[in-house]
C-alpha cells in the first residue's frame, strides 16, 4: 500500500528530471571560443583603466552580444535595451554605455572572427579532388 503512495511522486519526479535535461542539452553549447578565455583576462576582460560603470557595460555588451548572436540577430548595439535604457545612475550613464559599446563590439568581432575561421578550416579540410562538381 505504502509503495503505490510513493509510486506517482517518484514518477513525476523522474519525468520532470528528464524534462530539464533534455531542455539543457537543447540549448546547446556557447558561440565558438565564448567561455575559452572567459575570466581569465582573454578577450572578455575589460580594459584596466575602466571605471566601474564601464566595467558593468562592458560586461553587459558582451552578453548582450552574446545573445544576439546566438538567435542570429543582426549586430547593432542600438537595439539592445541595456545600452538604451541602462540601470545605472543617471551620471553614469555615458560610462556605461561606453563600456557597453566596446564589449558589445568586441564580442561580436571575436565570436564572428571565430564562426569565419570554422567556415575555412573546414573548408581546408575537404579533399578538392573528389568535390561532387566535377
Amino acid at each position: 500500500m505504502h509503495i503505490r503512495l510513493l509510486a506517482m511522486p517518484l514518477l513525476a519526479l523522474s519525468l520532470a528530471t528528464a524534462g530539464l535535461a533534455t531542455a539543457k542539452a537543447q540549448q546547446g553549447p556557447p558561440a565558438a571560443g565564448y567561455d575559452q578565455d572567459r575570466d581569465r583576462g582573454g578577450w572578455d576582460a575589460p580594459p584596466a583603466e575602466f571605471r566601474e560603470a564601464q566595467r558593468q557595460g562592458f560586461h553587459d555588451g558582451v552578453e548582450g552580444a552574446r545573445k544576439d548572436y546566438e538567435q542570429h540577430r543582426r549586430s547593432d548595439v542600438n537595439r539592445r535595451d541595456e545600452f538604451r535604457h541602462p540601470r545605472v545612475e543617471r551620471s553614469l550613464r555615458q560610462d556605461y554605455r561606453e563600456g557597453f559599446r566596446r564589449g558589445y563590439d568586441t564580442a561580436m568581432s571575436h565570436m564572428m572572427n571565430d564562426h569565419d575561421r570554422d567556415h575555412h578550416d573546414r573548408d581546408d579540410h575537404r579533399d578538392h579532388d573528389h568535390d561532387d562538381h566535377q
